[in-house]
């Protein structure tokens, strides 16, 4: 498996609609993409502008299939102007 976090700050006056575009890209990722496994928006309650993806994909190529749809591009864009600082990590998880 695959896993990506993501670790977004916002601005302020932007989470409501960044929540509302992000989720539905995961709602759209889990539905429409075989390959991704899970996608968790997460977000602090102390901190409401500080949210937290979980994204688990079957491989690398899947992630990669992700980054190409259109639902992907479309949050993407949109979401630009609210992002104040955003870290991706990507993780190989293995077997117990």
């Amino acid at each position: 498996m695959y896993v990506v976090t993501v670790e977004f700050r916002l601005s302020p006056t932007r989470v409501a609609e960044f929540l509302s575009l992000v989720v539905a890209n995961a709602s759209d990722s889990r539905e429409q993409e075989p390959g991704c496994q899970q996608f968790d928006v997460c977000n602090d309650p102390d901190q409401p502008s500080h949210v937290f993806l979980y994204e688990v994909y079957e491989d690398r190529d899947a992630f990669d299939a992700h980054l190409r749809t259109a639902h992907f591009r479309s949050f993407d864009a949109a979401a630009r102007g609210m992002v104040t600082e955003k870290i991706v990590h990507t993780w190989q998880r293995r077997a117990p």
